[in-house]
């Protein structure tokens, strides 16, 4: 049930602090830059053999909103994992990576299992595109 508190039997139920509390942000990926990189350039390699094969004036401008939607969005991703305040972490470095892998919530993979998870997608977008470019080629 809802019952109605004056401000004076509130001040006596309540806790009241005025010292901040300052809490640590993780807006990091956990992943190496380059990884990050990596999924950038082959989304965008995707873009770019799909408007080289279909290369069509009228496409133009799809073909660089798309580019930018990619850059804006993985750009503005990037940028909230650096932002401040209470972000004091950094991305790991690719021998931490490496040596250490990183711990998912379904337990801990080695640097070589994260990397397949994350380029998996961009690597069979990319091979698809380069597959329709070969049949397009020889049709």
């Amino acid at each position: 049930m809802v019952q109605s508190l004056s401000h004076l039997e509130l001040n006596k139920i309540a806790v009241v602090t005025t010292a901040p509390v300052r809490t640590r942000v993780d807006r990091n990926f956990g992943l190496p830059t380059a990884l990050y990189v990596a999924t950038v350039a082959l989304y965008l390699a995707f873009i770019g053999v799909m408007g080289t094969t279909f290369m069509n004036p009228e496409l133009a401008i799809p073909v660089v909103i798309f580019a930018g939607f990619v850059a804006f969005g993985f750009g503005l991703a990037g940028y909230w994992a650096k932002m401040k305040p209470h972000n004091d972490t950094s991305p790991l470095s690719w021998s931490q990576f490496t040596h250490g892998g990183i711990e998912t919530m379904t337990g801990r993979l080695t640097a070589r299992q994260a990397a397949v998870q994350v380029l998996i997608l961009p690597v069979l977008i990319t091979v698809w595109a380069l597959v329709i470019a070969t049949i397009v080629a020889l049709t």
